[in-house]
């Protein structure tokens, strides 16, 4: 029994191939009941578009790249799931590129990637997405792109991005801390080459500052996005004569690091010592007690960035008519209290 086909999808449907097409790649011009009926039909008859195929006919290519470098595994299962369901939704396929952003060759690698598997654009994951070189080197290679970046603010910078604002959801987590009591508060670093780093510790300092509490650099310890990075930096914190009475861990993993580090060290959290995190992983929900962080809406900025590559792709192609127009757009993290921060237990 041979597949079926577009044609047998027009036929059926009672509509031009055009149309039956129009719906394939989810253009906004299909009035609603064609709509319906025509993916009614596709349902019924099984039938599965041939992206290749279709890229052969249109000359255009219909597959994206998703290109990170994240020790955080709860991060990149988000980013992809988001990338992938708008993928779906608008028939392109998906190609996952984990790299090393620290390696020299990776702006020709990703040249390379994009030509070798004709990839339409790539969805760039911090740090790449914050590497200026590397972004005008694509750009000069004419690679279509799109950024998810950590800014208070939208750079303007003419290059279209999906922009966190770590700092205003660090600053929140930092005064909820201060305002259970704590003054003597410690920050554990993400990794130095994610500009989420530097943003989380302003928010944090500019808390501090505006509390008038002195800053401690000894309550400060670099690391990397890791729970392994958390236990040792809070283990270097609980080992001070005068040890903080709450750590802030630049992300859920670096606090899960510290919750650990709190119960090897007979503490009890959060009487003995408060424990804030970021990003709401899942994992934030599942320890216990529950981790304190910042909501960061990962899959809705990955799904929104997709959207923003894809929109990209259709005004080149001239069909900005027929297609939703998406702008750069701006998440904030919201601030989550839970069972891990408390107030200050009296001395």
């Amino acid at each position: 029994m041979r597949s079926p086909t577009i044609k047998d999808v027009a036929e059926r449907s009672q509509v031009s191939l055009k149309t039956v097409s129009r719906v394939i790649n989810n253009e906004a011009t299909v009035r609603e009941g064609t709509r319906n009926k025509v993916l009614r039909v596709i349902a019924e008859l099984g039938y599965q578009p041939d992206l290749s195929a279709r890229s052969l006919r249109s000359a255009r290519s219909f597959a994206l790249g998703l290109v990170y470098d994240n020790p955080n595994p709860y991060y990149v299962i988000a980013v992809q799931n988001g990338v992938l369901s708008v993928c779906r939704e608008r028939g392109y396929g998906l190609q996952i590129h984990p790299c090393n952003s620290s390696s020299p060759n990776l702006a020709d690698e990703l040249v390379m990637l994009v030509r070798q598997a004709r990839l339409a654009g790539l969805v760039l994951a911090p740090p790449m997405s914050e590497r200026m070189p590397l972004i005008e080197h694509l750009t000069r290679n004419n690679i279509r792109f799109v950024r998810i970046i950590s800014a208070a603010e939208d750079p303007k910078d003419g290059y279209p991005c999906v922009f966190v604002d770590d700092r205003d959801a660090a600053y929140d987590i930092t005064k909820h801390l201060i305002q259970l009591g704590h003054q003597r508060i410690g920050f554990l670093w993400g990794g130095e080459s994610h500009r989420s780093s530097p943003e989380r510790y302003r928010g944090y300092e500019s808390a501090l500052k505006d509390y008038g509490i002195a800053i401690d650099r000894k309550l400060i310890i670099p690391g990397d996005y890791s729970f392994d990075d958390g236990f040792r930096g809070a283990r270097k914190l609980l080992a001070l004569k005068d040890r903080p009475t709450a750590i802030f861990g630049s992300n859920d993993e670096i606090a899960a690091g510290v919750l650990a580090a709190a119960k090897s060290s007979g503490l009890e959290v959060p009487y003995d010592l408060s424990i804030a995190g970021f990003e709401d992983s899942p994992f934030s929900k599942q320890s216990w007690p529950t981790l304190t962080t910042a909501k960061q809406a990962t899959e809705e900025i990955a799904r929104h960035a997709t959207q923003l590559l894809i929109s990209e792709l259709d005004r080149d192609e001239d069909d900005v008519e027929k297609h939703t127009v998406v702008s750069n757009k701006g998440f904030s993290p919201q601030l989550v209290i839970r069972g891990s921060t408390g107030p200050v237990r009296p001395a």
